[in-house]
């Protein structure tokens, strides 16, 4: 079984212009990773803590209907996170969010995870939100120590990150050293304005950037490096393509029989981006399912 761990909130996708119309649709990076990799066949568990609103049961309608694993997530009366994207002409998508005193910040760290958990996936807004970030902090070290494969992504949202510097600590010295593999985008690593062998030093065995049209590459630890082009498809928006990438590593990860050490990552960075290239063709999250793939 995978976990993964963070926020689940709405985002209001605009739909209609020049009315500036607004439709609600589930998401949330971590969210959109277990979505994707319930779609895609895996045995997937969230871990989180949803409000009990119309939202938090339209999010957790969703992730049942893919197959999603909710025993562990934590329920609250607070309200649902939202999150309103800002499309550029390109489809790239930009964010604000209202996040004060909303459910998915207050996750408390949970017990062990159980002992067929073979992976862990953390990341987002998730990694910001005080409490919650302490305590998803705690369960990335805890299950690492136990010898998970751990996947973080920051999947920065600079609007969120009130301390800059403080954050480019936290990361590369409490959270980093933690991870199996490091999965960000171009922006975030120039948010970051640090180095692969900087990142790579600091404990990941993995670190894979995304480009978007550019494709992505992996460098491991052993000095190997492997990419893959992207496919050219016409892109509605890019919203839960990152998550997507996220879902199909962990999902071909997860299936080596020789682990992470063994993987085959000319193969996993093809069927990432064939699976993040189907997200980008339509509004919204909407990762695809193993049969379109």
């Amino acid at each position: 079984m995978i976990v993964v761990g963070g926020e689940a909130l709405i985002d209001l996708v605009p739909v209609a212009r020049p009315t500036g119309a607004l439709l609600p649709r589930p998401g949330g990076g971590p969210y959109n990773t277990a979505l994707a990799l319930g779609r895609l066949g895996a045995e997937v568990a969230f871990c989180s803590r949803v409000s009990t609103d119309g939202f938090g049961e339209s999010l957790l309608a969703g992730l049942r209907a893919a197959g999603v694993d909710l025993s562990l997530v934590q329920r609250g009366p607070e309200p649902t996170t939202l999150a309103v994207p800002s499309l550029a002409p390109d489809g790239s998508a930009s964010y604000g969010f209202y996040v004060e005193g909303t459910a998915d910040r207050l996750f408390a760290l949970p017990p062990a995870l159980p002992d067929a958990v073979r992976a862990l996936a953390l990341g987002t807004c998730s990694l910001v939100l005080e409490p919650g970030a302490s305590a998803y902090e705690a369960l990335l070290r805890r299950e690492s120590r136990r010898g998970l494969l751990t996947l973080l992504d920051p999947n920065i949202r600079p609007a969120l990150i009130a301390d800059p510097e403080a954050y480019r600590e936290r990361f590369l010295t409490r959270l980093l050293p933690y991870a199996s593999v490091l999965k960000l985008s171009q922006e975030d690593a120039d948010w970051l304005g640090g180095r692969v062998t900087d990142w790579l030093a600091a404990g990941p065995s993995a670190v894979v950037l995304t480009r978007g049209a550019a494709g992505l590459t992996v460098w491991t630890r052993e000095g190997a490096e492997h990419s893959a082009a992207a496919r050219p498809v016409a892109v509605a928006d890019t919203i839960g393509a990152g998550d997507t990438v996220n879902a199909a590593l962990l999902h071909r990860l997860t299936a080596s029989p020789g682990g992470l050490g063994r993987a085959n990552w000319p193969d996993v960075l093809a069927y990432a981006a064939h699976a993040a290239a189907l997200t980008c063709t339509r509004a919204g999250a909407e990762p695809p399912y193993a049969t379109e793939l």
